[in-house]
Protein backbone atom coordinates (compact mmCIF):
# COMPACT_ATOMS: atom_id res chain seq x y z
CA UNK A 1 0.00 0.00 0.00
CA UNK A 2 1.23 3.57 -1.08
CA UNK A 3 1.81 6.03 2.34
CA UNK A 4 0.88 8.87 -0.01
CA UNK A 5 -2.06 9.33 -2.17
CA UNK A 6 -2.68 12.33 -3.96
CA UNK A 7 -6.06 12.04 -5.96
CA UNK A 8 -6.86 14.78 -8.67
CA UNK A 9 -6.09 17.28 -6.55
CA UNK A 10 -7.06 20.80 -7.49
CA UNK A 11 -7.02 24.13 -5.71
CA UNK A 12 -8.18 27.45 -7.62
CA UNK A 13 -7.52 30.82 -5.67
CA UNK A 14 -10.42 32.67 -7.78
CA UNK A 15 -9.95 32.08 -11.13
CA UNK A 16 -6.18 30.99 -10.67
CA UNK A 17 -5.96 27.63 -10.65
CA UNK A 18 -2.59 26.99 -8.60
CA UNK A 19 -2.92 23.04 -8.59
CA UNK A 20 -4.80 21.54 -11.60
CA UNK A 21 -5.90 17.72 -11.17
CA UNK A 22 -2.65 16.68 -9.58
CA UNK A 23 -2.21 12.96 -8.78
CA UNK A 24 0.57 11.39 -7.07
CA UNK A 25 1.18 8.01 -5.34
CA UNK A 26 4.09 7.46 -3.27
CA UNK A 27 5.55 4.11 -1.89
CA UNK A 28 6.95 3.66 1.48
CA UNK A 29 10.77 3.86 1.74
CA UNK A 30 10.46 6.21 -1.53
CA UNK A 31 12.43 9.34 -2.31
CA UNK A 32 10.42 11.28 -4.13
CA UNK A 33 11.78 14.79 -6.03
CA UNK A 34 8.89 17.25 -7.39
CA UNK A 35 10.19 19.89 -9.99
CA UNK A 36 9.42 22.45 -12.07
CA UNK A 37 9.42 26.42 -13.55
CA UNK A 38 8.75 28.79 -10.88
CA UNK A 39 4.80 29.23 -10.47
CA UNK A 40 4.53 25.60 -11.73
CA UNK A 41 2.28 25.34 -8.27
CA UNK A 42 5.03 22.75 -6.09
CA UNK A 43 5.12 24.57 -2.89
CA UNK A 44 0.61 25.41 -2.97
CA UNK A 45 0.78 21.31 -3.75
CA UNK A 46 3.26 20.95 -0.34
CA UNK A 47 0.25 22.94 1.61
CA UNK A 48 -2.14 20.30 -0.06
CA UNK A 49 -0.34 17.91 1.42
CA UNK A 50 0.34 19.15 4.84
CA UNK A 51 -3.28 20.42 5.26
CA UNK A 52 -2.16 24.23 5.53
CA UNK A 53 -5.61 24.51 3.01
CA UNK A 54 -7.48 21.89 1.59
CA UNK A 55 -7.67 21.05 -2.05
CA UNK A 56 -10.76 22.93 -3.70
CA UNK A 57 -11.73 19.22 -5.45
CA UNK A 58 -9.79 15.65 -5.23
CA UNK A 59 -8.70 14.08 -2.21
CA UNK A 60 -5.28 13.06 0.06
CA UNK A 61 -4.65 9.87 1.68
CA UNK A 62 -1.95 8.35 3.95
CA UNK A 63 -1.31 5.50 5.42
CA UNK A 64 -4.98 4.53 3.57
CA UNK A 65 -6.78 7.24 5.96
CA UNK A 66 -8.64 10.01 3.68
CA UNK A 67 -6.97 13.33 5.98
CA UNK A 68 -8.22 15.58 3.10
CA UNK A 69 -9.96 17.89 5.66
CA UNK A 70 -7.68 16.97 8.66
CA UNK A 71 -5.54 19.77 10.17
CA UNK A 72 -2.22 20.26 10.01
CA UNK A 73 -1.63 19.23 13.96
CA UNK A 74 -3.51 16.35 13.25
CA UNK A 75 -1.22 15.16 10.06
CA UNK A 76 1.73 15.76 12.28
CA UNK A 77 0.30 13.42 14.59
CA UNK A 78 0.06 10.58 12.07
CA UNK A 79 3.48 10.89 11.28
CA UNK A 80 3.97 13.55 8.33
CA UNK A 81 6.43 16.40 8.91
CA UNK A 82 7.85 19.74 6.87
CA UNK A 83 10.05 22.62 6.37
CA UNK A 84 9.66 25.41 4.69
CA UNK A 85 11.66 27.65 1.63
CA UNK A 86 12.01 30.04 4.16
CA UNK A 87 13.27 28.17 7.64
CA UNK A 88 11.69 27.95 10.48
CA UNK A 89 13.74 28.26 13.61
CA UNK A 90 13.62 29.95 16.29
CA UNK A 91 16.76 32.14 15.74
CA UNK A 92 17.06 33.54 19.27
CA UNK A 93 17.60 30.05 21.08
CA UNK A 94 20.38 27.87 20.85
CA UNK A 95 20.44 24.48 18.41
CA UNK A 96 20.33 22.31 21.17
CA UNK A 97 17.35 24.30 22.84
CA UNK A 98 15.60 24.68 19.12
CA UNK A 99 15.73 20.92 19.25
CA UNK A 100 14.27 20.47 23.44
CA UNK A 101 11.06 21.77 22.15
CA UNK A 102 10.65 20.27 19.17
CA UNK A 103 11.55 16.51 21.35
CA UNK A 104 9.24 17.60 23.74
CA UNK A 105 5.97 18.61 21.43
CA UNK A 106 6.88 14.99 20.18
CA UNK A 107 6.87 13.68 23.58
CA UNK A 108 3.37 15.39 24.31
CA UNK A 109 5.27 16.94 27.35
CA UNK A 110 5.05 20.72 25.89
CA UNK A 111 1.92 21.11 28.48
CA UNK A 112 3.78 19.85 31.16
CA UNK A 113 5.63 22.31 33.42
CA UNK A 114 7.46 19.76 35.80
CA UNK A 115 9.59 16.79 33.85
CA UNK A 116 10.42 13.88 36.06
CA UNK A 117 13.75 12.96 36.09
CA UNK A 118 13.14 9.67 34.14
CA UNK A 119 11.65 11.84 31.17
CA UNK A 120 14.31 14.50 31.08
CA UNK A 121 16.78 11.40 30.89
CA UNK A 122 14.80 10.41 27.55
CA UNK A 123 14.68 14.05 26.09
CA UNK A 124 18.18 15.36 26.93
CA UNK A 125 19.29 11.51 25.31
CA UNK A 126 16.86 11.88 22.11
CA UNK A 127 18.61 15.83 21.53
CA UNK A 128 22.09 14.31 21.49
CA UNK A 129 21.08 11.67 18.76
CA UNK A 130 20.00 14.34 16.69
CA UNK A 131 22.49 16.64 17.31
CA UNK A 132 24.84 13.80 16.08
CA UNK A 133 23.09 12.85 13.39
CA UNK A 134 22.55 16.09 12.34
CA UNK A 135 26.40 17.18 12.89
CA UNK A 136 25.57 19.57 15.14
CA UNK A 137 27.03 18.51 18.85
CA UNK A 138 29.99 20.90 18.09
CA UNK A 139 27.31 24.04 18.13
CA UNK A 140 25.00 22.77 19.97
CA UNK A 141 25.10 25.45 22.33
CA UNK A 142 25.53 28.51 19.57
CA UNK A 143 22.38 30.77 18.60
CA UNK A 144 20.93 29.30 15.92
CA UNK A 145 20.17 32.95 14.23
CA UNK A 146 24.07 33.13 14.39
CA UNK A 147 25.11 29.61 12.48
CA UNK A 148 25.72 29.50 8.50
CA UNK A 149 22.56 28.58 6.66
CA UNK A 150 23.62 25.36 5.73
CA UNK A 151 23.46 24.65 9.73
CA UNK A 152 20.10 27.14 10.15
CA UNK A 153 18.45 24.26 7.58
CA UNK A 154 20.06 21.07 9.21
CA UNK A 155 18.65 22.02 12.49
CA UNK A 156 15.07 22.43 10.84
CA UNK A 157 15.36 19.23 9.13
CA UNK A 158 16.54 17.39 12.60
CA UNK A 159 13.59 19.62 14.02
CA UNK A 160 10.93 17.93 12.34
CA UNK A 161 12.80 14.64 12.78
CA UNK A 162 12.51 14.89 16.28
CA UNK A 163 8.41 14.58 15.46
CA UNK A 164 9.33 10.87 14.10
CA UNK A 165 8.03 11.41 10.89
CA UNK A 166 7.26 8.35 8.22
CA UNK A 167 6.78 11.10 5.86
CA UNK A 168 9.07 13.85 5.66
CA UNK A 169 8.22 17.00 3.27
CA UNK A 170 11.35 18.99 2.30
CA UNK A 171 10.80 22.29 0.08
CA UNK A 172 13.40 23.30 -1.54
CA UNK A 173 16.38 22.03 1.29
CA UNK A 174 19.05 23.41 -0.51
CA UNK A 175 17.75 26.62 -1.23
CA UNK A 176 20.42 29.98 -1.37
CA UNK A 177 22.89 27.22 -0.84
CA UNK A 178 26.82 26.89 -1.89
CA UNK A 179 28.40 23.87 -3.14
CA UNK A 180 29.71 23.01 0.22
CA UNK A 181 26.55 23.28 2.01
CA UNK A 182 24.43 21.73 -0.77
CA UNK A 183 26.70 18.34 -0.71
CA UNK A 184 26.17 18.63 3.52
CA UNK A 185 22.57 18.52 3.03
CA UNK A 186 22.45 16.53 0.16
CA UNK A 187 24.46 13.87 2.38
CA UNK A 188 21.87 14.62 4.83
CA UNK A 189 18.65 14.16 3.31
CA UNK A 190 20.62 10.36 1.68
CA UNK A 191 21.87 9.66 5.41
CA UNK A 192 17.63 9.99 6.78
CA UNK A 193 16.64 8.11 3.57
CA UNK A 194 19.10 5.27 3.73
CA UNK A 195 19.71 4.78 7.71
CA UNK A 196 16.39 6.27 9.08
CA UNK A 197 14.40 4.52 6.23
CA UNK A 198 12.42 7.63 6.36
CA UNK A 199 9.97 8.38 2.98
CA UNK A 200 10.74 11.56 1.57
CA UNK A 201 8.95 13.84 -0.66
CA UNK A 202 11.17 17.30 -1.77
CA UNK A 203 10.23 20.16 -3.73
CA UNK A 204 14.32 21.24 -5.25
CA UNK A 205 15.26 23.56 -8.35
CA UNK A 206 19.20 21.85 -7.91
CA UNK A 207 18.80 19.71 -10.80
CA UNK A 208 22.33 18.03 -9.09
CA UNK A 209 20.51 17.03 -6.00
CA UNK A 210 17.42 16.17 -7.80
CA UNK A 211 19.25 13.34 -10.23
CA UNK A 212 21.52 12.13 -7.23
CA UNK A 213 19.15 11.16 -4.71
CA UNK A 214 15.29 10.77 -5.77
CA UNK A 215 13.88 7.87 -6.89
CA UNK A 216 11.55 9.08 -8.89
CA UNK A 217 10.73 12.74 -10.12
CA UNK A 218 7.43 14.49 -10.94
CA UNK A 219 7.42 16.97 -12.92
CA UNK A 220 4.86 20.26 -12.48
CA UNK A 221 4.03 22.72 -15.27
CA UNK A 222 1.35 25.39 -14.68
CA UNK A 223 -0.17 23.55 -11.94
CA UNK A 224 -0.94 20.17 -13.66
CA UNK A 225 1.24 16.93 -14.01
CA UNK A 226 3.98 17.07 -17.02
CA UNK A 227 5.69 14.21 -16.61
CA UNK A 228 7.00 11.56 -14.26
CA UNK A 229 9.16 8.40 -13.88
CA UNK A 230 13.25 7.78 -12.63
CA UNK A 231 15.36 10.14 -13.39
CA UNK A 232 16.65 8.72 -16.15
CA UNK A 233 13.01 8.51 -17.71
CA UNK A 234 12.90 12.00 -16.94
CA UNK A 235 15.93 13.45 -17.79
CA UNK A 236 15.15 11.69 -21.96
CA UNK A 237 11.51 13.40 -21.84
CA UNK A 238 11.45 15.53 -24.65
CA UNK A 239 8.32 17.46 -22.91
CA UNK A 240 10.78 18.12 -19.67
CA UNK A 241 13.72 19.12 -21.55
CA UNK A 242 11.31 21.82 -23.85
CA UNK A 243 9.69 23.18 -20.90
CA UNK A 244 11.79 22.66 -18.08
CA UNK A 245 15.35 20.94 -18.46
CA UNK A 246 16.48 22.81 -21.53
CA UNK A 247 15.41 26.07 -19.79
CA UNK A 248 17.69 25.35 -17.33
CA UNK A 249 20.65 24.16 -18.87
Amino acid sequence: MSLLVVENATRRFGSLVAVDAVSMSVAPGELRAIIGPNGAGKTTFFNLISGFFPPTSGRILFSGTDVTRLSPERRVGMGMARTFQITEIFPELTARENLRIAVEVASGLRRSPWLRGHANAQIRERIEVLLDMGGLTPKADRLVGELPHGDQRTAEIMMALALKPRLLLLDEPTAGMGDQETHDITQLIRKLHKDQQLTIVLIEHDMRVVFHLADRITVLAEGAVLGEGTPNEIARDERVQAAYLGKAA
